[in-house]
């Protein structure tokens, strides 16, 4: 991919103007009567270039930008999100959560974090570059992932391959004292290909983004490797049903990661709706199994040095050695269940915060991926999910898939329409990591071994 020689700041968001923006707009909540306030403000920025037949489609250019503000008067909350920014538009949004709070239900745990409990001292994560292409640059990459794809034996047409680029900030102002501004940056890759064998067709795809542009893969890896799967997937078939082991590949796998920071979240567990809410200190992983996040790694998609309250994030082990070490609270959900706070609310404009973990992977295993198939011996690789159905409660979870055949400790032939079933405190027991993970979103994991999971297949 080439670089281009504009690299200036033009066209990125500033996030010193979405910060003085927010405290405008705290100010004025509080001057109309609010006795609290905080408000947020985002912008995106983002330019794409999609490829069709060797010749550019489309070269897309999109902007937003929007805000929140949340109000408190005594024990009640309201809040608005706008995207009219004029001055006639701050007052009507502020008029109206003003308004809706006055007459909200008293909530005993909604409220600002304490001002002592807030980060002082907030560490700088590298997390954005000046834009390294151009629109040229971007049809570039676009064809080179359209002609590798293309370039795959069975591969007859490329159905989308687009190259993007954008950056985003963010900025919050509170009346407890709390203020941050950040901006961060992103280039994307994707294509789908089809493969055509008799009549049938198949269909994958493959995608890349990264924050730096020396971060993202090579066009040609990404378009090659979208090819071999669609042409891998010609003939598919169907596998008996029974229980079986079952590998996930790491497309797949992080699908656990993600459950786990849904059954451990404070607004769960305060609700009584998760199925690990007696398991806070006890063994839900084999021994050897770390989950662990990092909020203050470089570049990284989930970083942050303090969450969507004003608490500092830290890097730690969610999971350490099997058992889990934390529930992810905000303070509504730290108020509730009289815990401490974790630093893990996530910020919503207008609304009150959710939470989220920052950062979050699986710790690899030693075994690689064929060696995880060779170890199951019989039974299924998983590459793809569709339509996942949990029971949050209780655990239960099915999920459609395709993948292949493992027969022999060898991958085999292509099969869909294939279903998986298990209970996740069952499969959380059972998870065994391969060696392979990558950094690539905000929830990373490797590929990942479960034995005696019930397939539905012929």
């Amino acid at each position: 991919m080439s670089q281009s020689s504009k690299t200036s700041r033009e066209g990125a968001p500033d996030p010193g103007a979405l910060l003085d923006l927010a405290r405008t707009l705290r100010d004025a909540a509080l001057t109309a009567g609010a006795d609290h306030a905080e408000a947020v403000v985002s912008e995106s920025r983002s330019l794409e270039a999609s490829v069709r037949d060797g010749a550019l489609e489309s070269l897309e250019r999109s902007e937003n930008r929007e805000a929140g503000v949340r109000v408190f008067i005594g024990q009640r909350q309201a809040g608005v999100s706008f995207s009219d920014l004029s001055q006639a538009g701050q007052s009507l949004a502020i008029e109206r959560a003003i308004a809706m709070a006055r007459i909200a239900p008293e909530d005993p745990y909604c409220g600002l974090v304490e001002p002592d409990a807030l980060a002082r001292r907030l560490p700088d994560i590298a997390q954005y570059e000046p834009a390294g292409l151009d629109e040229a640059g971007l049809e570039a990459a676009a064809l080179q992932l359209e002609a590798a794809a293309r370039s795959v034996k069975g591969v007859t047409t490329v159905s989308s391959a687009g190259a993007s680029l954008g950056a985003g900030a963010s900025a919050a102002a509170a009346s407890n004292g709390f203020e941050i501004a950040r901006r961060g940056s992103r280039y994307g890759l994707g294509v789908a290909a089809i493969a055509k064998q008799g009549d049938v067709m198949e269909r994958d795809y493959d995608s890349h983004s990264a924050r730096r542009l020396s971060d993202l893969k090579s066009p040609d890896v990404i378009g090659a490797s979208a090819g071999e799967r669609a042409v891998a997937r010609l003939g598919s078939g169907k596998i008996a049903s029974g229980k079986r082991a079952v590998v996930f590949d790491r497309r797949a796998s992080s699908f656990f990661v993600s459950s786990l920071l849904g059954a451990i979240s404070g607004p769960s567990i305060a609700r009584g709706t998760s199925f690990l809410r007696d398991r806070l200190g006890k063994q839900v992983f084999a021994d050897g199994i770390n989950i662990i996040e990092d909020p203050l790694r470089d570049w990284s998609f989930g970083a942050r040095a303090a969450d969507g309250e004003g608490v500092a994030c830290r890097p730690r082990a969610l999971v350490e050695d099997g058992v889990v070490t934390t529930w992810l609270m905000n303070a509504a959900s730290a108020r509730q269940l009289g815990m401490d706070l974790t630093g893990h609310a996530a910020r919503s404009l207008g609304g009150p915060p959710g939470v989220r973990a920052a950062n979050v992977h699986l710790a690899p295993g030693e075994a690689s991926l064929d060696e995880l198939i060779t170890e199951a011996g019989a039974g299924l690789l998983v590459t793809e999910m569709f339509g996942p159905s949990l029971n949050a409660n209780t655990g239960d979870w099915s999920v459609g898939v395709a993948g292949f055949a493992i027969e022999g400790g060898r991958r085999a032939g292509p099969v869909s329409e294939v279903t998986v079933a298990g209970n996740l405190a069952d499969i959380f027991a059972r998870l065994i990591p391969g060696s392979d993970l990558e950094f690539e979103g905000s929830v990373n994991a490797p590929s990942v071994l479960i034995e005696g999971l019930s397939i539905g297949g012929r």
